[in-house]
Parts: structure tokens; C-alpha cells; sequence
């Protein structure tokens, strides 16, 4: 099985350029067929640990989906964690800011969405659109973006540490004429016609300038604690094996432990159960 962890792994302190990272890259599968039992069988996975984590109510986990438009990030939730308990995984879409959010810091809005121990969240976007859509529209100054990768570092760096939470940062990278395609079949799919917007035809304009940003985020705010993969996405299918994939080596490597039982299980059947036959037995007799 190949490790898609280190292939693909943003390495702390790594200067990225996105023009050397092949968005049709697909590992040793060619095709979605191929593909599939080793996805279902990261999925199974995915569903067990995830019970682990809830009963154990220790770890937590942190998934960030970023990607420009189309690059996916609706179809990895939908697709990747499908099999998840609602009761402990939630997702969370960062769109633009209230009035209310834009009167506080820009991680105020963050903060209470992040997951409580027992609990996975899913960020559809998220605070990176701070130094994503932010700078390439310049919505706040140079001198105000420029110091949030660091604090975006440290509070990561918090959340980390002070609630035993593992965060995963996905980059969905897809090339340009594929978000070009991706749009047409929406276009063509009655379906997803209400997914079009003209906004997002016109952010074509800016591919360049968010290559650039994407850059600078990937370089800069990938860490030991918080690290960022670049996922190739042309392919879906590929992209749902490596998040899947990547998903289930940090949930293992928690060690998570089903939780003891409270209360004497053999006092419980004496008591209860034992005593049920001969009670279950008397009742049909009195009929």
C-alpha cells in the first residue's frame, strides 16, 4: 500500500511551489474501480475509530478542506466521511464574515466551532480564508494578514495541545481547466445548476494570485502539530483514497482504547438477567 501521508505531507519548513505538484497524479490505481476496496476499506476504518473516539471521549480531531472553487471540498465531506456518526462529527462552512464577526479578531468567529473531546469536526473553508480570499482582494491591510500566519500557528498550537486535538490540513489541488470542466457539467446537470454562481467564473481571473497565496499558506503555517497535505484532484476518486487514507494512519496512531466498564458486568447478569427466565417464565404461565 503506498504512504500517502509522506508523499504527500507539506514538510515544515518547505518552500512550496503548486507548479511542481502534478493536480492528475494518481498513484498506482487507474481508475476508480481499481481504487474502491482500499477507499471502502479506509471508510470501514474511519467508522470504527471513530466509535473509539466518542466512547473514549479523550482525542479529538481536526479536518481542514481548503481548495479554490470546485477543487471538491462539498464532495470530500460527502464522499470521505459518509460513514461517520452524526452524533460526534460536525461539519462547519466558513462563508464571509457577519457584521458581528468582522468586530472581533478574525479567529473570534473559529474558536467555538473547534471539536470538544469525543468529536470530529470538518472545516469547509476555513480561518485560512483570512489570508486566502482576504489578501487576494485586499479586504485588510499587509500589515494585518502578514502577522496572521503566525497567530494562526499558535492557535493551532493551542488547540493541539490544550485538548489533545489532531488537525489534518487538506490542500484539494486541481488544475485550471478541470475547475473549467467541473464547472460545464454543472452547467449541463440539472442537478447541480443551482451550485452556479458568476462569482466563481470571475475568480478565474485570479488563479495566479491565488497559486501565490496558496503558496505562501502552505509554506508558512504547515507544522509538527497542524500539518497540511497537498492532495492531487483531478481525480476524485484519488482524492477520497488519500484523505481517507491519511485520515486512518493519524486516527490509529492515537491509540484509542474502548473505555472500561463502570459497573460489575457479572453482578449486572446475576441480578437482572439470570433472574429474567424464571420471571419471563411465570408470566407465561399466568396467561
Amino acid at each position: 500500500m503506498s504512504n500517502y501521508w509522506k508523499k504527500l505531507v507539506v514538510k515544515p519548513g518547505s518552500k512550496i511551489r503548486l507548479k511542481h505538484f502534478d493536480p492528475g497524479y494518481h498513484g498506482k490505481h487507474e481508475s476508480h474501480k481499481s481504487a474502491l476496496p482500499e477507499i471502502q476499506e479506509n471508510l470501514q476504518k474511519m467508522q470504527e475509530l471513530q466509535y473509539k473516539m466518542y466512547a473514549e471521549n479523550n482525542h479529538s480531531l481536526l479536518i481542514v478542506l481548503q481548495g479554490l472553487d470546485a477543487a471538491g471540498k462539498d464532495g470530500t465531506v460527502r464522499h470521505v466521511f459518509s460513514g461517520m456518526n452524526p452524533e460526534g462529527c460536525i461539519c462547519a462552512n466558513f462563508k464571509q464574515p457577519t457584521k458581528e464577526e468582522l468586530a472581533h479578531d478574525f479567529l473570534w468567529r473559529v474558536h467555538p466551532h473547534m471539536p470538544a473531546k469525543g468529536s470530529v469536526v470538518i472545516f469547509n473553508r476555513s480561518h485560512y480564508e483570512d489570508v486566502l480570499v482576504a489578501r487576494v482582494h485586499g479586504l485588510v491591510p499587509e500589515k494585518l494578514w502578514s502577522k496572521r500566519y503566525d497567530e494562526i500557528n499558535d492557535f493551532e498550537q493551542l488547540i493541539a495541545r490544550q485538548n489533545n486535538t489532531s488537525i489534518l490540513k487538506f490542500f484539494l489541488h486541481i488544475s485550471k481547466d478541470e475547475q473549467l470542466a467541473r464547472f460545464k457539467k454543472r452547467l449541463d446537470d440539472p442537478t447541480r445548476q443551482w451550485k452556479n454562481s458568476e462569482s466563481d467564473y470571475k475568480e478565474r481571473a485570479y488563479w495566479n494570485d491565488y497559486t501565490q497565496v496558496f503558496e505562501d499558506v502552505l509554506t508558512k503555517t504547515s507544522t509538527d502539530y497542524a500539518p497540511w497535505f497537498i492532495i492531487p484532484s483531478n481525480h476524485k476518486w484519488f482524492r477520497d483514497l488519500a484523505v481517507s487514507q491519511i485520515i486512518v494512519q493519524q486516527m490509529e496512531e492515537m491509540d484509542m482504547q474502548l473505555p472500561k466498564p463502570t459497573v460489575n458486568l457479572a453482578e449486572i447478569r446475576r441480578q437482572y438477567h439470570q433472574a429474567a427466565g424464571p420471571e419471563k417464565s411465570h408470566r407465561h404461565k399466568k396467561r
